[in-house]
């Protein structure tokens, strides 16, 4: 079988998606393949947020400094500027969509993070991503793009004029053999598969595989910080059936402090993540570690400081799908501790493009977790789900365009 395609667009979370929607905005036909289902994907996982600088004393200044220093000054000074810039548009974006942000008295609800130096993070409801999965796919379903479910890349290959994909299975069982002018990869860090390989866990979605991008890298396109991978802080250790499921930023931002066996705080819990899941580590690897009934060693995250610093019935309310979790594993966060450890997260580098989201491959671009240059060595909470958006959007602009 085969196809044709202005652009295709592999990968459908929220990178792919914005891609394509971008790419049918400037007048392209779309093919849009994914090896599971639309919007399947870590995007609806990510439970904390957003990052924009729409807040009144906050400003992309400040959104670039703080993303840049959180990652170490190894990102392009120049990307960084480009996503701290766009936020504002991508809420306003994403709202069109229907997306619907939390509002405290009619205001944005805006909330800081860690590295944040200012309240910059919204939120629709407690499952960000999930809320933004939702709204792009009613819209990818709308636009006029060609989706192509449970079919994944197994090869790409230059042509003269644009590029040859081989998808698989395809609609019937058949390989699927598809020329675009241009494609876009948003296929994500595939981090899941590598954290499996070397024998740890990680938050990925069960997709989150790298053969993509070894492809990419296997055709020559340039990578950066390939091997800078980011761990959540909070991995829960106990009960066995969450082991591994990241508590999300918001907890910490909510006012839950972490904890050494002793009790003694031992690290500001709204530093860059990177700093904090390196505190955790060397807290039990001197010995400071609170132990699980089954062995396995954290460190204590006071949950129960949130309703204690804000008033009975907050947690239930701002983090219901948190609490709902746990109790439903027999643990009352609203009264209980919960013993964490950082997991495996987020893969900060990737494929390198340029502010056009092109890689050095003519023709090829590249968006989301699966392009490096953004977020340096080190990714800023919250920045992710702007990342998808902003460079999604700027592929899918490109591709249309490479493609004419």
């Amino acid at each position: 079988m085969s196809a044709q395609a202005d652009v295709l667009v592999v990968g459908s979370g929220g990178a792919g998606m914005s891609a394509a929607l971008a790419a049918r905005a400037a007048g392209a036909s779309v093919l849009v393949a994914t090896k599971s289902a639309l919007g399947a994907g870590n995007t609806g996982r990510a439970q904390g947020g957003i990052q924009a600088a729409v807040g009144d004393d906050d400003s992309v200044e400040a959104h670039c400094r703080d993303t840049f220093e959180a990652g170490h000054r190894a990102a392009r000074p120049e990307l960084v500027r480009i996503l701290a810039e766009g936020g504002p548009d991508a809420i306003a974006w994403l709202s069109r969509l229907g997306v619907a942000f939390s509002r405290d008295g009619g205001r944005l609800r805006l909330l800081r993070c860690g590295g944040a130096s200012r309240p910059r993070l919204l939120q629709a409801g407690e499952r960000t991503g999930a809320e933004m999965v939702r709204a792009l796919r009613a819209a990818v379903r709308a636009s006029g793009a060609r989706v192509r479910e449970g079919a994944a890349l197994v090869d790409l290959e230059p042509r003269a004029q644009g590029w040859e994909a081989v998808l698989a299975p395809g609609g019937n069982g058949s390989r699927l053999r598809v020329r675009a002018g241009a494609v876009v990869l948003a296929a994500g860090g595939g981090l899941r598969g590598e954290a499996e390989a070397i024998g740890q866990g990680s938050t990925n979605h069960p997709d989150a595989t790298p053969e993509v991008l070894r492809l990419a890298l296997s055709l020559g396109a340039e990578g950066r910080e390939v091997d800078s991978w980011q761990r959540h802080p909070t991995g829960s250790v106990w009960p066995p059936q969450l082991a591994g499921y990241a508590l999300p930023e918001t907890t910490r931002a909510y006012g839950a402090t972490l904890h050494d066996a002793a009790g003694e705080r031992f690290v500001d819990e709204l530093a860059p993540r990177d700093v904090v899941a390196r505190a955790i580590i060397d807290a039990v690897a001197a010995g400071r570690g609170a132990r699980a009934p089954d062995g396995r060693e954290g460190v204590w995250l006071d949950t129960a400081a949130i309703d204690r610093e804000n008033g009975a019935g907050f947690t239930a309310d701002r983090l219901a799908y948190v609490h709902r979790r746990y109790l439903k594993a027999g643990v009352d966060i609203t009264r209980e501790r919960v013993l964490v450890y950082p997991v495996l997260h987020y893969r900060n580098g990737g494929l390198a493009i340029d502010p056009l989201a092109a890689t050095t491959l003519p023709g090829l671009f590249a968006a989301g977790e699966i392009a490096g240059g953004v977020h340096g060595s080190n990714r800023l909470m919250g920045n992710s789900l702007l990342d998808t958006v902003v460079y999604g959007r700027r592929a899918g602009r490109s591709a249309a365009e490479a493609a004419r």
